[in-house]
């Protein structure tokens, strides 16, 4: 890529505000393993499974460099994202 940096230190994010099945779960598993921080915001059925809480929302992060969010406040989940956003930017030193 032209910046010749990992695709998890970008400026990118993705968001599923309203999923409509489970498969949204395993697509933003993809997205998180490709290094994108990513929201949901609906609570997903896995947030029952402890260690998976874990490694989806925290682990992944440390091993990816992206990990899911649930936020179920539109506004709240848009600051993530942007806050998100703009500190992958500033650590590239790219202006605000």
């Amino acid at each position: 890529n032209a910046l010749g940096v990992d695709i998890s230190d970008l400026p990118a994010a993705g968001a599923a505000p309203e999923w409509m099945s489970e498969k949204a779960v395993s697509i933003g598993a993809y997205v998180i393993g490709s290094g994108v921080f990513t929201v949901l915001g609906t609570v997903p059925p896995v947030l029952g499974a402890k260690k998976l809480t874990e490694l989806l929302t925290k682990g992944a992060q440390e091993v990816l460099g992206a990990a899911f969010a649930v936020e179920t406040d539109p506004l709240k989940a848009a600051g993530l994202i942007l806050d998100h956003i703009a500190a992958k930017r500033k650590g590239l030193g790219l202006e605000p």
